[in-house]
């Protein structure tokens, strides 16, 4: 999205079994081993009892380890490695284009452009400035060409891949032109709302549109998308939460819990803006995400969550709609 203010177990069900010892019938006659059946009932029944309490004891335990997983659906971080990545690159759209190059949009009236940047070192090896007029948003690649959205305008470019060479522009069926991903057929877009948009490539109109919720409530401010594994993932605007989207229903399916990056650059003293970036390698199954004048890109992998949240997700994630 658009520039402005800045800036994820198991729950054991717990079933209590009560043994008692059935009485017995009163019989007109006392069986001479009757002490000893009696006595070999209640040790049978003292051992079940403590294994009950052995097993209930073990599963109350195990839910508060540190090594616990607290949601399945949840996910936290483990950063792999760090790359350099360009502090003044308002970051809008991101992509992986194979030989450790990245495909970059960035936004700002002014600042706005299209780039090739190399992965290892943050250089920019192709640069593609915009016109003032237009503020550059999501960005996605389909067979050689690559497709932009810009800012409160239904305008879009299409460009060469290999020389950024603006090749034609087209108008799309979206409110507004926020994120853009493919899964290698059609297009998938974010207007900055809580839909999810189906747009054919060859005409950019909308063909499906879902509304993406998280048990029950709508999930706004859906910004910069990339497809991964079946599944549209979202940054979501004014969070450091990336939803993991069903394109088949646009049901919220996982989070991706990342605050700790932007912590860490703030305290370093960095001047930044938000999470935005998410970019997918799919040969060698790398994950790469960036922010917004952030100079760091991060590798990282998915960890299950294994600490409470100090908030539920619903509060983390679910941010106020935007209004322009």
């Amino acid at each position: 999205m658009a520039g402005g203010v800045s800036l994820r177990k198991k729950a054991a069900g717990k079933r209590s079994n009560h043994f008692k010892p059935q009485q017995q019938q009163p019989t007109m006659h006392t069986s001479s081993n009757s002490p000893f059946r009696t006595r070999k009932t209640l040790i049978l029944v003292s051992v079940l009892s403590a294994v009950a309490v052995i097993v209930l004891s073990w599963n109350t335990w195990s839910s508060f380890r540190s090594d616990a997983v607290v949601s399945a659906q949840i996910y936290s971080i483990e950063v792999v490695n760090e790359f350099p990545h360009d502090p003044a690159a308002f970051t809008q759209g991101l992509l992986y284009g194979g030989n450790d190059t990245l495909l970059e949009s960035t936004g700002l009236n002014g600042h706005s452009s299209v780039r090739e940047v190399d992965l290892q070192t943050g250089k920019i090896k192709i640069l593609k400035n915009m016109e003032y007029e237009y503020f550059g948003e999501g960005l996605t690649l389909l067979g050689k060409r690559l497709y932009q959205v810009t800012w409160l305008r239904n305008t879009g470019f299409i460009y060469d891949r290999y020389n950024l060479t603006k090749l034609k522009s087209f108008t799309h069926g979206m409110k507004d032109g926020w994120g853009l991903a493919t899964d290698g057929k059609i297009l998938f877009g974010s207007d900055g709302s809580s839909s999810l948009y189906h747009l054919n490539p060859r005409t950019m109109k909308a063909m499906k549109e879902h509304v993406v919720k998280y048990k029950g409530h709508e999930v706004h401010n859906l910004n910069e998308l990339e497809y991964i594994n079946n599944e549209v993932w979202a940054n979501i605007w004014q969070s450091d939460c990336i939803a993991r989207i069903s394109p088949v229903d646009g049901s919220v399916i996982g989070w991706v819990l990342l605050p700790e990056l932007r912590a860490e650059l703030l305290s370093a003293g960095h001047k930044i803006d938000v999470l935005n970036g998410i970019a997918w390698d799919e040969d060698k199954k790398r994950l790469f995400v960036t922010g917004k004048l952030w100079p760091k890109l991060y590798e990282i992998k998915l960890q299950p969550l294994r600490k409470p949240l100090q908030a539920p997700v619903e509060r983390l994630c679910l941010t106020p709609p935007a209004h322009f």
